[in-house]
């Protein structure tokens, strides 16, 4: 069994928000890995005294315990389980009702001898090679199907010059309209204080025979395909494979710092938390 992951931050004067883990029992009959990414919020009050990576490593460590020890549990349950056990611990000190308490996007995925299972929840990725080599990216890709109207706004921020008062109006419209559809109908959905949203995550599965191996991509690693377009999702597995998940992290970084302003690629952040797990079960 092969297991690699790299991690590192989009800034090193701040904490990495991502949280990367993989656990095999003690039985010997399969595993699990867990990824998340925590969302940044914005610089005003969010209600929680903790912070992000405070939440995605209480999260994490409650969805890799849950999804390791109790295999007769389907991963939406051991999310919504980690989801409430997460929740119960700062209740009473924080604001869990704001529409930005700490939250995470999520990829979960667990083998055994026969089966892998699979979850994921917003923006991260997972891919699942097969046998003949082929990729198959796993998606949630609902933060990339928001209705025309938001989509408009946004093509109207990245039209005006930056750094104008005119592009940071229209950024707070836009980021307006984003947040209006975060876990709402209609909109993307995002791991925060509520378990039923472990219910609206993708999942699947597949024999265990068909799956050479797993990588799991925070959309900081993601970026190489999504936003720099430097490859496909099997050239992407491909770097990792040969190279190694830092190497992938480290051409995130090179085509960021190539692009620093965001001029040529448009995205949120100039650099972000960058995550890569593979394991070949």
């Amino acid at each position: 069994m092969r297991i690699e992951l790299a991690t590192e931050p989009g800034d090193p004067q701040h904490p990495n928000e991502d949280y990367a883990s993989v656990a095999l029992p003690a039985s010997g009959q399969g595993g699990v890995l867990v990824l998340l990414d925590g969302v940044t919020p914005p610089p005003d009050d969010v209600g929680c005294a903790h912070g992000v990576p405070w939440f995605t490593a209480r999260l994490g460590g409650a969805l890799l315990e849950l999804s390791g020890s109790f295999r007769d549990m389907t991963l939406p349950e051991t999310l919504s389980a980690a989801l409430s056990r997460t929740a119960e611990v700062h209740r009473s000190t924080c604001d869990l009702s704001h529409a930005r308490t700490p939250q995470a996007t999520v990829v979960a995925a667990r083998w055994s001898p026969g089966t892998v299972e699979y979850l994921v929840l917003s923006d991260s990725v997972l891919l699942v090679e097969h046998p003949d080599g082929s990729v198959r990216p796993v998606l949630d890709s609902r933060l990339d199907e928001l209705p025309p109207a938001v989509q408009a706004l946004r093509d109207a921020v990245r039209a005006l010059p930056r750094g104008s008062a005119e592009r940071a109006a229209a950024g707070r419209e836009y980021g307006a309209a984003v947040e209006a559809l975060r876990n709402a109908e209609g909109g993307f959905f995002t791991a925060a204080a509520d378990p039923a949203v472990a219910a609206r995550a993708v999942t699947g599965s597949f024999p265990r025979s068909e799956v050479r191996s797993l990588t799991a991509l925070s959309d900081g690693a993601s970026r190489w395909v999504e936003v720099f377009g430097e490859g496909s999702w099997a050239d992407c597995l491909a770097v990792v494979r040969k190279e190694g998940p830092q190497a992938l992290v480290d051409r995130v970084r090179a085509a960021e710092a190539a692009d620093p302003a965001g001029a040529r690629f448009p995205r949120g952040k100039s650099r972000d938390d960058a995550t890569v797990i593979l394991v070949e079960p």
